[in-house]
């Protein structure tokens, strides 16, 4: 069905990994095609209301690692091994912002594997960066106050096979003629 179009064929295969291989860091070249895929999402108004954070250092990923998986009530890493998690926050005084940055991470996500890259949508930002600690951490950063957090979308070399595709829904789609 798919196979022929090389756009649905990504669309239809891509799959969020949870098990990334540690010993290989991603090249900065993808990382730039997948911020690319972020600017380039569409937004309201073209108002392009996006944000985007890399972070590569390993301490600041543990620390967000840690107070993410916190809120999420857990102690295991919720970007699962990732080197790369790339913050996606959207400036809340447009009234599209969550739509502007919720396309961004979708974006995104089908970059990094049209990269050849494994990627996951994390969230829990808005509570990280909506708390008086998160806010310090923009503010250091010099990011306006309006802007709040929509996901993170970890980044890295999948470890193991990759995922198949569940089976859709059959009730999913609508006709009306």
């Amino acid at each position: 069905m798919y196979e022929e179009n090389p756009v649905l064929h990504a669309l239809c295969t891509r799959r969020s990994i949870r098990q990334y291989d540690s010993s290989r860091s991603v090249e900065t070249e993808k990382i730039q095609a997948i911020l690319t895929a972020g600017q380039y999402a569409p937004t309201g108004r073209n108002r392009m209301a996006t944000k985007f954070v890399v972070v590569q250092e390993k301490s600041l990923r543990d620390k967000l690692s840690k107070w993410n998986a916190e809120i999420m009530g857990a102690e295991t890493d919720p970007f699962y091994g990732a080197p790369v998690v790339i913050l996606v926050l959207a400036d809340s005084s447009v009234h599209t912002w969550v739509e502007d940055g919720s396309l961004a991470i979708g974006a995104m996500l089908d970059a990094a594997y049209a990269e050849g890259l494994g990627s996951c949508w994390i969230h829990r930002a808005r509570e990280i960066f909506d708390s008086p600690e998160g806010k310090k951490l923009l503010q250091e950063w010099n990011i306006p106050a309006d802007y709040r957090g929509i996901g993170f979308c970890a980044v890295g070399y999948a470890k193991g096979e990759y995922p198949k595709a569940a089976s859709r829904k059959e009730d999913q789609i609508l006709w009306i003629s």
